[in-house]
């Protein structure tokens, strides 16, 4: 029982792919000297729409990279992604001083972003889109702001199901056909 649970975590580790972002170094003055520690910021995900961030602190650079990645893989979200490539709408997200604009792009546009960004939406499996981070450069606001505009990103189900039409009139609308709503 033991090995399974063992061998299916195993598993379910296997399908994520990370991304070291940032290391940061810090020094604690102590009696002796200084005592080094390190932060480390890790973005997970598994390449189909699941992606998270974590934030890890020790003495030595592994551990702290192990902790970060196992902060990330419970802090999961899921993205709707149009076409497996990129997003449905433009949208825009803040954390702090950091600032994000993500737009949606035509397909063969690639990842145009920015460092902490860039590994996001690496990690989402996103093909195509193009951000634009404006305010604070931290790589930690700009991924936390990032995040908040994923958080941000509807699908069109998911807004047709809130309005209670059908997904076929919202999409006739966006095309900009005038299709008749019926309530029912």
């Amino acid at each position: 029982m033991a090995r399974e649970h063992a061998q299916r975590k195993e598993e379910r580790d296997n399908e994520f792919v990370d991304k070291l972002v940032h290391i940061n170094r810090v020094a604690k003055v102590v009696k002796g000297g200084r005592r080094f520690g390190f932060a480390a910021l890790v973005i997970v995900g598994d390449q189909k729409g699941r992606v998270g961030f974590g934030h890890g602190k020790a003495r030595e650079v592994p551990e702290a990279i192990r902790k970060a990645t196992d902060s990330a893989k419970r802090s999961l979200i899921r993205v709707p992604l149009r076409e497996g490539r990129t997003l449905h709408h433009d949208v825009k997200g803040r954390h702090g001083a950091g600032k994000v604009f993500l737009r949606a792009a035509p397909p063969g546009t690639g990842i145009i972003a920015g460092g902490p960004m860039r590994a996001v939406f690496e990690t989402l499996g996103m093909q195509d889109v193009v951000a634009k981070s404006l305010g604070s450069s931290n790589p930690y606001n700009m991924v936390r702001a990032t995040f908040d505009a994923l958080k941000h990103q509807d699908s069109p189900r998911s807004v047709a199901a809130r309005r209670n039409i059908k997904v076929s009139a919202l999409q006739s609308r966006r095309q900009g056909g005038d299709a008749e709503v019926t309530s029912e």
